[in-house]
């Protein structure tokens, strides 16, 4: 990734740490936990076959419970200029959620230390500031030559790492990666959402 967008990460960091220490001053409410679903047996993809750690209490989940969704997959960073993409993360979530989409959040701290926190932290700062409600998993490595489970298959299935903070993996139903996005496409640029519409339409 360009030294610009590093530094505009870095910059921006600044803002972002003001706004958390503004919170610290008060204790946090709790984000909320989704009680996991049950997946039907035999019917998982093998990418979704893998369990993760849940961010608020490190309860382990199956991802097979997934099973049947078109799933947005990004890596995310608190202390990011592209950290307010969370905004974004959770409208395409509610919007439609109802129709079968699902967005994964997998913090890491692999690019510029930028999710240096510890999983309440960052659980706290996700709920508290913008409202995340999509599953969040524990912190975890996304990049590099041991990238989570679920990276390595991500990555091996585009060819494509991510680069940098909230790069972004579409999944569709019968569990086939379709495409994936760069940190700068942001979550309702028009490209990504007819992306998704089309994911959830077949």
């Amino acid at each position: 990734m360009s030294n610009t967008i590093a530094q505009l990460c870095l910059v921006s960091s600044l803002t972002v740490l003001a706004s958390a220490s503004a919170f610290a001053q008060a204790p946090a409410a709790a984000a909320p936990a989704a009680p996991a679903a049950a997946a039907a047996p035999g019917s998982c993809p093998a990418i979704l076959k893998q369990t993760f750690k849940r961010l608020q209490d490190d309860s382990p989940q199956d991802l097979c419970q997934y099973s049947g969704k078109v799933i947005l997959v990004v890596n995310t960073a608190s202390y990011c200029g592209f950290t307010n993409q969370y905004e974004g993360l959770e409208g395409l979530y509610a919007k439609y959620g109802s129709k079968g989409l699902v967005v994964l959040g997998f913090p890491s701290n692999d690019f510029g230390q930028q999710e240096p926190g510890s999983s309440k932290e960052i659980a706290d700062f996700c709920y508290n500031t913008y409202g995340v409600k999509f599953p969040m998993f524990a912190k975890s490595v996304v990049s590099g030559k041991e990238p989570n489970p679920l990276f390595a298959s991500l990555i091996k299935a585009t060819g494509k790492a991510p680069a940098w903070n909230f790069h972004k993996y579409l999944i569709d139903r019968h569990g086939n990666v379709v495409t994936n996005f760069g940190s700068k496409v942001t979550p309702t640029d028009k490209q990504l959402v007819s992306a998704v519409e089309k994911a959830l339409g077949s």
